[in-house]
């Protein structure tokens, strides 16, 4: 299926560029921008993306703002985004690609429009951006739905990594980027993706508030545009469980695709024999999840999915009784919510000595260590 549809290909390294071509794409951007076009691309975008459908070189297009690859396959940069979607695959989320597609028709047509819109959404909002507001429940859970609209901070969570000390730190699933910025703060070099365009410029304008420094871009987790072993930490939170099987097992393996050897893999996942889980199954039927619903992984096929993509895994506790909560937004919470993060907290806690508990948990970590010298998988 995967190997039918991506043809393969020689990696190649865009990461030498020699500087006579970095100073001439320079000289184009220059040009392009006293020209009036549409913003420039940061140039790490230039020399460090790769094509998500061959994984060839790819060059940018000033004029007509794109990226393309010997190939011929073309991904659009709007207001200083790419968008690097393969045209015609099947998406894993239908709202967030439409949603995209729209937002590409209305840059492209107008985009000084489109950016004076962009930095209105801010000013309305004071501190907040809009899209953060009215998002805080579908991103943060249910306990965070009551903040809509009367959010005062970012809820900026505490990242559980060692310090970045400047390593390369991949966010799939930004969406508005929380832990991209955690990761920034922590003192990596952070990129976040998401297959959203609103959320992404959302993530950019939460990132500038905040003095982040982090980069953005549209990106489907199964086809990551960057080379093999390129980043030191892959990391996701409460996006591949929405995924069919075949899309979480693709998306787990480009996670072992990027992962540099000895580098770590750390996504939460949720299991099914939490309370929270028995009753979301209880109230669907126990049917088979369908779109962009959860799915729920026992913690053995996790464990042979992420050892089988990626290298040795580890599952241990990240919450009980939900699927989003984070104690260090306890503040933010209403009281009753209050009280279950900190039994959540307690029972997390008992977790690391008696190791059974974790398949009561609702919500679990699974870490991998990308294993030196494994062979990247056939397209």
């Amino acid at each position: 299926m995967r190997a039918s549809a991506i043809n393969r290909a020689a990696e190649l390294d865009t990461a030498g560029m020699a500087t006579v071509e970095l100073r001439a794409a320079d000289a184009k951007a220059e040009s392009a921008r006293a020209a009036g076009a549409r913003p420039a691309l940061d140039r790490w975008f230039i020399e460090h993306l790769v094509c998500p459908a061959d994984h060839g070189a790819l060059e940018y297009d000033y004029t007509a703002s794109e990226l393309s690859c010997a190939r011929q396959h073309r991904y659009a940069v709007a207001d200083g985004i790419p968008v690097m979607l393969i045209e015609g695959a099947r998406p894993t989320n239908t709202t967030a690609i439409a949603e995209t597609r729209a937002a590409l028709a209305r840059a492209q047509a107008a985009p000084a429009a489109r950016k004076a819109g962009a930095e209105d959404a801010i000013d309305q909002a004071g501190a907040i951006d809009q899209y953060v507001q009215h998002a805080i429940g579908a991103t943060n859970g249910n306990f965070y739905a009551g903040l809509s609209g009367r959010l005062e901070r970012y809820p900026i969570p505490r990242l559980e990594l060692p310090p970045g000390a400047g390593r390369r730190l991949l966010d799939i699933g930004s969406n508005w980027g929380r832990w991209t910025v955690a990761a920034a703060r922590l003192g990596y070099e952070a990129i976040g993706i998401d297959p959203s365009f609103a959320a992404i410029a959302a993530a950019r304008n939460v990132a500038r508030a905040l003095g982040a420094k982090s980069r953005y871009l549209v990106a489907d987790a199964r086809w990551l545009p960057f080379r093999p072993e390129f980043f030191d930490v892959v990391f996701s939170y409460s996006v591949i469980q929405h995924f069919a099987p075949q899309d979480c097992a693709a998306a787990v393996a480009e996670m072992g695709r990027v992962a540099a050897p000895g580098g770590r893999c750390k996504v939460q996942m949720l299991q099914p024999w939490g309370l929270r889980a028995l009753y979301h199954q209880m109230r669907r039927g126990f049917r088979q999840a369908r779109d962009f619903e959860v799915r729920y992984w026992p913690i053995g096929r996790l464990g042979v999915l992420f050892a089988a993509a990626i290298g040795p895994a580890e599952i241990t506790v990240d919450g009980f009784f939900s699927a989003n909560a984070r104690p260090e937004d306890r503040a933010l919470l209403a009281r009753r919510y209050r009280v279950v993060v900190g039994a959540s907290e307690r029972l997390k806690r008992a977790s690391r000595r008696f190791a059974p508990l974790k398949y009561c948990a609702d919500s679990v970590w699974v870490t991998a260590r990308r294993e030196t010298g494994r062979v990247e998988r056939a397209k």
